[in-house]
């Protein structure tokens, strides 16, 4: 009957996935508003939501490699401490080492914008 009705854990792992993305947008988000705040956008919530949506600069091969091996390295992380760890404490450890990836990961990207649309986003808001 297991086999029919599919392994529970599976679902999980999605749903992981879903919240670290999730969290990356948030995270992606609040640092473009503060950056956006700080250079003195009159409405830093919009030009942060714009920055969101619209990512016409692409990143260099080398700044897509190093923000996809800090994504891979965030993922093994949190397997290696899903791994180690078991009960309650897996659950605030996986969640802590999530929170920690996902954070550098979305820092990483936030700082290599190309400095194009960043001037972009400054005139339409000025």
């Amino acid at each position: 009957m297991h086999l029919a009705r599919g392994g529970g854990g599976d679902s999980d792992i999605w749903l992981w996935a879903l919240g670290a993305l999730a969290l990356y947008a948030v995270i992606s988000y609040a640092l473009a508003y503060w950056a956006r705040d700080r250079r003195g956008s009159r409405h830093p919530a919009q030009d942060a939501l714009h920055n969101l949506k619209d990512r016409e600069e692409p990143q260099s091969p080398r700044q897509r490699l190093v923000s996809r091996l800090i994504m891979l390295g965030g993922g093994g992380a949190t397997a290696l401490v899903a791994v180690a760890t078991s009960g309650v404490p897996r659950v605030v450890a996986v969640a802590l080492t999530v929170v920690v990836a996902v954070g550098l990961w979305a820092y990483y990207d936030h700082r290599t914008e190309t400095p194009t649309a960043r001037k972009r986003w400054f005139r339409a808001a000025g």
